[in-house]
């Protein structure tokens, strides 16, 4: 199944103020957050991608077309000759299409569409967010729901706490928000081509086609609370870069070994409550 990847915005919340990196291109561990997401996917079996460029296209292409399968696979030197003890990349297919430096997320999708024809269905993402959500059970709730889209739901990750006021205003109860009854786009999606009928020029992908189509019931959502890590400021990156250094790598299924009977009971328990 392809996946098209969203990688070209100017990635404001994240800049530092010195680097023109696009926030997809930032580093968590030796490796860019494109990559971490493109790996989860091709854990699965998917690595066709497209990926929808615009600012800094230049330094995607260059990370690609310059590719160090040393600086996460074992090897062994000869010499000057380099024996891989395993590869990253080298069965992926990598689409590079320009989509525009200020186009919103509709229209990316809308320029890429030839190449994602044929297909029954497609994946897509913002390149931006990392987890460790189940990607073949959505995928067979997406595909037996017959909706035109879906997305991944995970509870809201701000630390507010919100507080409910009586009609004197006395505070009757306070709860973090990840305690009330709502969800947040998780930014894994999926989409059958069907959606490409709503696309209009210079739409933005969720309000303007997402929303109606929730409006008239063709939107599904796989709920997970499980991991989910965005990356879209400084510090979200920062400490994704923490977790990673401590070894603590949720998101890296291809690098985890199996993982427990009863605590994979438990977790696909919960994921069957929850939806």
């Amino acid at each position: 199944m392809k996946v098209v990847l969203f990688c070209g915005g100017y990635g404001m919340r994240m800049r530092d103020g010195v680097s023109d990196l696009p926030k997809p291109m930032h580093q968590v561990g030796p490796r860019p957050l494109i990559w971490h997401v493109m790996r989860y996917y091709a854990h699965f079996g998917h690595k066709d991608f497209v990926l929808c460029l615009g600012y800094g296209a230049h330094h995607i292409k260059d990370f690609f077309l310059n590719y160090d399968e040393t600086a996460s696979n074992d090897f062994v030197l000869r010499g000057t000759d380099v024996e891989l003890l395993g590869s990253d990349i080298k069965d992926w297919t990598i689409t590079f299409a320009h989509t525009g430096l200020d186009s919103p997320i509709g229209e990316r999708l809308r320029r890429v569409r030839k190449h994602v024809e044929g297909e029954e269905m497609f994946l897509a993402n913002y390149a931006d967010v990392l987890t460790n959500a189940p990607l073949d059970a959505m995928i067979e709730k997406f595909r037996a729901s017959g909706m035109v889209g879906g997305l991944l739901a995970v509870p809201p990750q701000s630390a507010f706490h919100c507080v409910n006021l009586g009609e004197g205003d006395e505070v009757s109860s306070i709860s973090t928000l990840q305690e009330m009854p709502l969800w947040e786009n998780g930014g894994y999606l999926m989409f059958r081509p069907e959606v490409f009928e709503h696309l209009e020029e210079d739409c933005d992908l969720i309000g303007d086609v997402c929303a109606p189509l929730a409006k008239e019931g063709r939107m599904m959502a796989y709920r997970h609370r499980g991991f989910w890590q965005p990356a879209d400021t400084v510090k979200e990156r920062t400490a994704l870069e923490a977790a990673y250094q401590s070894g603590t790598r949720p998101w890296m299924l291809w690098d985890t070994p199996d993982r427990d009977p009863l605590q994979a009971a438990i977790a696909d328990l919960q994921d069957a409550l929850d939806r």
